[in-house]
C-alpha cells in the first residue's frame, strides 16, 4: 500500500513539474518577443549646412513627425546631429562619417549638405532624405520625374517667387529695382535667380544682382547695392546670405531700406515681410517619409520628392516702423503672424 502511495506522489510531482516547465517556457517566449520589439532601434544622421533658425526648424519638424509615427529619440531612435558651418568640405566629412557609422538614414538639410550625403551614400544601401532644397533637379538630386538619383528623396522649398514679387509691389508701389545678394556657388541660388529674371519684369522690376563667394563678402555687397540706389533688397534662400542676415539688417536699417525675406525666421529677425515657408512644417513632411522608409514600406528611391506648397504671410511692424514704411491693412489682415519686435 505504501508503495502505491509513493508511486502516486511521484507521479503527481512529475506532472506538476511538467506543467510548471511548460508555463515557464511560454512566459519566456513572450518576454523574448516583447524585448526584441522594444529593443529595435534606429540611428539617423542629421546634417545641416549651417546652424540657422530655418534649418533648425526643419530638423525639429522632422523629429516631431518621427515621434508622432512612433520613432522617439532616446527610446528607439538615436540622432547624430551636426552642421557644416557653411563649409562644403565639412559637409562632405559629416556625410562620410555617417556612412562609416552605417546609420539607418541620413537627413540632409540645405543643398550642399544634401549633395554631400548623396555622394557619400551612393554606393551603399543607406537611404538619404533632403529638406530645404530649392531645386532638386537642378542640384542633380532628382530626375525630372521627381525620383531620386540614388536612394534619395525629400522635400523641396522652392519659393513662391510670383507671390513674393506681388507682395513687394503691394508694399512698394513705386519701386523699380530689387537688389539680390547671392552665393555664386550654391545651385539653389542660381536657379532662384534664373526664375527671378523671368518673373521680375512682369511686375515692373529690374534686378540688381551681386554675387559673393564668402561670408566676408556680404557687407561689401550690401554697401554696393545701397550705393546703386536699389529700392529694396530681397533675401532668397541662400545659405551664405541668410547666415549673414543680422549684419545685412544693420546696414539696411541705417539706409532706411526695406528688406523682404523668403521665410518666417527672416521676418522675425527684421525683414519687413514675406509670402513664404514655415520650415517646421516642411521638416514634418520629410519626417513622415522617413517613417515609411524605416518601417520598410518604401525605399527613398521609390518616393518622388515632395514640393512644399503651403505658403504663409508674415510681417514685422517693428521693422517697417524703423524705416518709415507703412504696411497696408489688407496685408496685416491676411498675415499668419505679425511680429512687433526685432529678434536678432
Amino acid at each position: 500500500m505504501k508503495k502505491v502511495l509513493v508511486l502516486c506522489l511521484v507521479l503527481v510531482l512529475a506532472l506538476g513539474a511538467f506543467a510548471l516547465t511548460g508555463c515557464g517556457g511560454g512566459t519566456d517566449d513572450a518576454t523574448t518577443d516583447d524585448t526584441t520589439a522594444s529593443e529595435q532601434s534606429y540611428t539617423i544622421g542629421v546634417t545641416r549646412f549651417l546652424d540657422h533658425p530655418a534649418l533648425n526648424n526643419t530638423r525639429d519638424g522632422f523629429l516631431q513627425a518621427l515621434a508622432d509615427e512612433g520613432f522617439v529619440e532616446g527610446k528607439n531612435l538615436t540622432i547624430i546631429d551636426d552642421n557644416a558651418d557653411l563649409d562644403t568640405s565639412v559637409a562632405q566629412q559629416i556625410a562620410q562619417n555617417f556612412v562609416a557609422k552605417n546609420v539607418d538614414l541620413i537627413f540632409a538639410i540645405a543643398t550642399p549638405s544634401a549633395q554631400a550625403a548623396q555622394n557619400a551614400a551612393l554606393d551603399t544601401d543607406i537611404p538619404v532624405l533632403f529638406g530645404a532644397i530649392s531645386d532638386p533637379v537642378g542640384a542633380n538630386l532628382s530626375t525630372a520625374d521627381g525620383l531620386g538619383i540614388g536612394n534619395i528623396s525629400g522635400v523641396s522649398d522652392a519659393l513662391p517667387i510670383e507671390s513674393q514679387l506681388e507682395m513687394i509691389r503691394e508694399l512698394l508701389p513705386d519701386a523699380k529695382t530689387i537688389g539680390i545678394p547671392y552665393n555664386t556657388g550654391e545651385d539653389n541660388s542660381l536657379s532662384t535667380i534664373e526664375e527671378l529674371n523671368t518673373l521680375a519684369p512682369k511686375h515692373g522690376f529690374t534686378l540688381e544682382e551681386i554675387g559673393i563667394t564668402a561670408t566676408a563678402d556680404v557687407p561689401g555687397a550690401i554697401d554696393t547695392l545701397v550705393g546703386k540706389g536699389v529700392d529694396t533688397i530681397y533675401i532668397i534662400t541662400d545659405n551664405m546670405v541668410v547666415g549673414s542676415l543680422p549684419a545685412i539688417l544693420e546696414k539696411t536699417d541705417v539706409a532706411k531700406l526695406p528688406v523682404f525675406g523668403s521665410e518666417v525666421e527672416q521676418v522675425r529677425m527684421g525683414a519687413v515681410a514675406t509670402e513664404g515657408i514655415e520650415y517646421t512644417k516642411l521638416g514634418y513632411e520629410a519626417g513622415k517619409m522617413a517613417a515609411q522608409i524605416l518601417r520598410g514600406e518604401k525605399t527613398a528611391g521609390e518616393i518622388p520628392f515632395f514640393q512644399f506648397t503651403d505658403f504663409f504671410t508674415y510681417v514685422n511692424t517693428a521693422a517697417a516702423d524703423g524705416i518709415g514704411l507703412t504696411i497696408p491693412q489688407q496685408i496685416l489682415d491676411r498675415a499668419t503672424e505679425t511680429f512687433t519686435t526685432l529678434e536678432r
